[in-house]
């Protein structure tokens, strides 16, 4: 691990680096809120759509990051009409205490939204870096407790957090049932090398044996960073971490593009056809070298 005192001296770096150029916002702005889950309080942002939500969409940043790092993405996911929520909590092994605390807190009370809004049943769950590790543990607890209001997963260049990874994340794609889809970038330390990949290999062996295409998402290919999910909500903490540079805004409008359409397409059970393979957004990037099928 980084010592203490490199690690404030990366941090006062950032502070004092230009800015990465941003992508216009789109309002409104994120709701702040707090929730109390598991006994303890919570800062939280929620992400309100224009109309009838299509699902709650529960997204988790990654590891030593915030939610405030995936703003434009998950602005991207409420534009697509979800509504989200993201929770500001430490994500050490995607804090699986933290994921059974609100599974728990699903089905036993349900959530409240802003000012009393209620909140979709319907849930897809979604997260970058180690919040992967945290959204399949949640997602695999909701599929046991709840199977009808867990929808599936849209993950971010997921880190998986041990061998029970493989298992969950298994168990939350039912041989199929669920889709579970990721973007990933190319192999650095910041995503352990692809560590999440035999799980997403294991749900698309299921997903064959069970008559469907065996299709669990995308690797961005030219330039791709693991902080492609935070755009130009991220810093110079984390893009110089794993030594990929900044993120490129050609991969990041990729990013937010297909997963903003497969979450919206998992909320309602249905498929887009452009962003799937054989579709004109996913081969456009596959015919540039920008992308090719996770298998």
């Amino acid at each position: 691990m980084r010592s203490l005192a490199a690690l404030a001296t990366l941090t006062l770096a950032a502070c004092a680096a230009p800015a990465i150029a941003t992508e216009p916002r789109t309002e409104p702005q994120p709701v702040a809120d707090t929730l109390l889950i598991g006994g303890t309080v919570y800062d939280v942002r929620w992400g309100l759509p224009a109309g009838e939500p299509l699902a709650l969409a529960i997204v988790e940043h990654g590891f030593t990051r915030r939610c405030d790092n995936l703003r434009g993405t998950l602005q991207a996911w409420v534009d697509a009409g979800l509504m989200t929520l993201c929770i500001d909590a430490s994500m050490v092994a995607g804090n699986p205490e933290l994921a059974d605390a609100l599974a728990e807190l699903l089905v036993t009370e349900g959530l409240v939204g802003p000012g009393g809004q209620p909140v979709p049943a319907r849930t897809v769950v979604g997260g970058h870096s180690a919040g992967g590790a945290f959204a399949v543990r949640l997602g695999w607890q909701l599929a046991q407790a709840a199977p009808d209001r867990i929808a599936g997963a849209v993950l971010f260049d997921p880190v998986a957090s041990g061998a029970r990874f493989v298992d969950e994340l298994r168990g939350l794609a039912a041989f199929g049932q669920r889709p579970v889809l990721a973007v990933t970038a190319n192999a650095s330390g910041c995503n352990a090398q692809h560590n999440a990949y035999p799980g997403l290999r294991a749900a698309a062996a299921d997903d064959i044996a069970a008559g469907g295409d065996g299709f669990v998402g995308a690797q961005l290919l030219q330039s791709s960073t693991h902080v492609d999910a935070e755009g130009g909500d991220s810093d110079l903490l984390g893009w110089v971490a794993c030594r990929q540079g900044p993120p490129r805004p050609g991969n990041v409008k990729a990013l937010r593009e297909l997963t903003a359409t497969w979450a919206a397409d998992v909320a309602r059970g249905v498929r887009t056809p452009s962003a799937y393979p054989g579709g004109a957004l996913f081969e456009r990037l596959r015919d540039a070298d920008r992308a090719a099928t996770i298998d």
